[in-house]
């Protein structure tokens, strides 16, 4: 679309939804046909011209994050509600989290991220914001088959909005045995990485599931014997592809020996750490990821903020 184009939708935008006019008002100040004029709206809605926040707060959900803040003496809770559509639960706590981050990001900072679909939710609501001294690491390494939640992908997307440079960890997440992996981390640029890791402003994470339907079935990620093999050994999920078990404890166990990421018991350095996800059978693994991350926000949906409460 033209610059003349993105100029006439803007003003489409601003006469509808900030100055209340209606849309045949719209169609004769701008001289276009009123299906014109929807089909702009449509678009402004669609590229993120346009982003709709609802600022009144739900009674229950705001009653939950003092709850649950309360409960697990955290910094703050964001708690959305929950969509009538349980597949949509990563991409409404995303949006949550694309709003909250502009508020938490400043030039100079270094950000650490970690992957998922539900972290990539968050890009369409962050605006450029032009924080040329940030410093955006992707704490994993990157699959082959590339996705919109492959974590090199969120990455370099999430420091194009940020700003400033980008670090990520140029191997597959996981490798095909130990000695690899190792060989990987030795090498002076990924060694690079893993330092600027040491000394995190933000961490930004999600937990996965272990479940049949989890990321790891879908991309193939992991043979069913290993999987298999984690399920014997206790695992309910994993943080940055490290598998843990129901007490928040790093499982001893080979499939972790052969991941190239940041260990997520270091994220416990970081200067502020954000928690962000939900779902009904994310709760064992979020449950786990409190103990393990501590993390000082979380980001959910009303029925895990109440299972937290619960114990359950």
């Amino acid at each position: 679309m033209s610059n003349e184009s993105e100029d006439i939708k803007a003003r489409a935008a601003w006469l509808y939804y900030m100055e209340g006019l209606t849309q045949d008002q719209v169609a004769q100040i701008l001289n276009l046909t009123r299906t014109k004029v929807l089909r702009m709206l449509a678009a402004a809605r669609e590229d993120g011209t346009v982003q709709i926040r609802v600022t009144s707060p739900i009674a229950h959900c705001a009653r939950l994050e003092r709850e649950v803040r309360a409960r697990f003496s955290m910094e703050r809770v964001v708690v959305v509600p929950n969509p009538q559509d349980e597949a949509k639960v990563p991409s409404v706590i995303g949006a949550a989290l694309g709003q909250l981050l502009p508020d938490l990001l400043v030039d100079g900072m270094t950000i650490g991220l970690g992957w998922g679909r539900t972290l990539s939710s968050s890009l369409p609501f962050l605006l450029p914001m032009g924080h040329a001294r940030s410093t955006t690491i992707s704490m994993l390494g990157g699959l082959t088959h590339v996705s919109s939640s492959n974590p090199s992908e969120f990455a370099w997307r999430f420091a194009d909005r940020l700003g400033g440079d980008c670090y990520m960890l140029a191997g597959p997440v996981f490798a095909p045995d130990r000695a690899t992996r190792d060989a990987l981390v030795g090498h002076r640029g990924i060694a690079e990485v893993f330092r600027r890791t040491d000394r995190l402003d933000l961490a930004i994470c999600s937990v996965g599931d272990f479940t049949r339907d989890s990321i790891f079935v879908q991309y193939g990620l992991l043979e069913r014997a290993d999987l298999d093999s984690l399920e014997r050994a206790g695992a309910v999920g994993d943080i940055l592809c490290r598998f843990i078990d129901a007490d928040g404890a790093v499982l001893d166990h080979f499939v972790n020996d052969r991941v190239l990421a940041v260990d997520p018991r270091q994220l416990t350095q970081a200067r502020r750490t954000i928690l962000a996800s939900g779902g009904w059978s994310k709760f064992p693994a979020i449950k786990a990821a409190m103990t393990l991350l501590q993390p000082d926000i979380l980001v959910t949906d009303e029925r895990t903020a109440e299972r937290l409460l619960d114990g359950a």
